[in-house]
């Protein structure tokens, strides 16, 4: 596709550095770069060849404002498929900003959020997941998660997600010879061998949906609400799993009085711990507002950590609270916190927990039993090891959701078959399904959606 402007952005950090590379991409961008870029050699930028990086002056007008390096990218061989210049300069603020500008002014455009990727998907250099996956890759705050984003940007992902749909395309295909040639026999399958192989598709599928809690939890991270009533550790809690003193910890009952949110590493994955103010009933105006916005975390929850005070009976609060959670469909885990304290009331607690993945008892103060906290979080979404290489792993939403309505799809299909229809009307399930896939891929996919993911990027990328 030839995009009707040439773009420019600063794609290294904003700052002082070694070195800056303001990019340039689109048709006009050796001509462009030919105005603010003079060669030692004498030569034009149109007479370098391709993949090739020359030295030479910086310019704005007549004046030279630098010196510095070019690379020069002719398409299609270009991260964008366009015709692209790379400008290197030193990296002070007012330098790189004067670069730019110089370059907007012999005529390009300035480059919006991700411009240079979204270019690279229309013009067929990525797929969608791989795309995503680079946005992913820059925001990278843990081994695991950089892992999972060179995976999808290597294409593992991209090529489960193509060999399922090649697959579908071979039935359907089946599907339609028949309705054509309904007397012919032209097709190779039966519908019930068209069943089989969609229950095959369908448990590939089904295969790949099972990871997404594993790659959701390295990817996004898990909002965790670490919620119970006043003083019973959950700041204490909150800064043991952080490491660090991050939650004010008082003997003052009510002391956090609005939630707090910390991003924190637990083995593999993310957490998103959200520190609440104690749940119960409160006459201060203030304490309420806190609460409401503690029960409001609550309902967004993918993990709740409820904190209870073993070093004291079990109380009606407690059992307020208790109730009020039981009904939340999520994960939870019940922390039986100041097991280093002389009283141990645990038992009190234990008759009316229930639903709960484990009961643990620790110290949030001595952090005894946090390791073991850890280790349980972990294991509630993922179990065993993951190889980054070869195992094919959903990581957002947006791909989870698009894959159950192809499987859906499949349901409807597989449905048709063993209900005595003929191929062509499983068929058009089928299609549906094609359509899904191709909507996670990005081989057919709204405008809506495309500047809804490159919107997360940075100006540069």
């Amino acid at each position: 596709m030839i995009f009707p402007t040439t773009v420019a952005a600063i794609a290294t950090p904003y700052g002082r550095g070694g070195i800056a590379t303001i990019r340039i991409s689109g048709s006009d961008a050796i001509a462009i770069a030919d105005c603010v870029f003079a060669t030692k050699s004498g030569k034009k930028l149109s007479e370098i060849p391709q993949n090739r990086v020359v030295y030479g002056n910086i310019l704005s007008g007549n004046e030279i404002i630098d010196d510095g390096m070019a690379a020069i990218f002719r398409a299609p061989h270009s991260y964008t498929g366009e015709d692209t210049v790379e400008i290197s300069c030193h990296g002070g603020i007012l330098i790189t900003e004067t670069v730019l500008s110089a370059i907007l002014t012999a005529g390009a455009t300035q480059a919006g959020p991700g411009e240079f990727t979204k270019r690279a998907f229309i013009n067929g250099k990525l797929t969608l997941t791989e795309a995503e996956a680079v946005i992913d890759l820059i925001d990278a705050e843990t081994d695991d998660q950089m892992k999972l984003a060179r995976q999808h940007t290597s294409g593992v992902l991209s090529r489960e997600l193509s060999s399922l749909y090649d697959a579908l395309l071979s039935l359907v295909s089946q599907a339609y010879v028949f309705a054509d040639y309904p007397d012919e026999d032209l097709t190779d399958l039966s519908p019930k061998e068209i069943r089989q192989e969609l229950l095959e598709i369908r448990e590939r599928i089904d295969n790949l949906l099972n990871t997404y809690t594993a790659g959701h939890a390295i990817a996004d991270g898990i909002y965790t609400v670490v919620a119970g009533k006043p003083n019973t550790g959950k700041s204490s809690l909150m800064n043991a799993l952080l490491g660090r003193e991050r939650a004010i910890v008082s003997g003052i009952a009510g002391t956090t009085r609005d939630y707090l949110e910390e991003k924190a590493t637990v083995g593999k994955i993310r957490l998103t711990l959200v520190d609440t103010a104690g749940i119960h009933t409160s006459e201060d105006e203030v304490e309420k507002i806190g609460i409401t916005r503690s029960v409001s975390a609550l309902e967004k929850a993918e993990l709740i950590l409820a904190v209870f005070d073993a070093s004291i009976p079990c109380s009606d609060e407690d059992l307020a609270f208790i109730e009020k959670i039981e009904r939340l469909k999520v994960p939870k885990l019940a922390i039986l916190n100041k097991n280093d304290m002389d009283t141990d009331e645990s038992a009190s607690y234990l008759s009316h927990l229930h639903g709960y993945h484990a009961i643990l008892p620790l110290s949030a103060k001595t952090q005894d039993g946090i390791a073991t906290l850890k280790n349980e979080i972990e294991g509630l979404f993922i179990s065993g090891e993951i190889d980054y290489s070869q195992q094919a792993i959903l990581s957002n939403t947006r791909q989870k959701s698009t894959l159950q309505r192809a499987r859906t799809a499949l349901d409807h299909a597989i449905t048709a078959l063993e209900s005595g229809f003929t191929q062509d009307v499983a068929g058009l399930d089928i299609e549906n399904a094609m359509s899904a896939l191709g909507d996670v891929d990005g081989r057919q996919v709204t405008g809506d959606i495309v500047d809804s993911i490159f919107h997360r990027f940075c100006i540069g990328k």
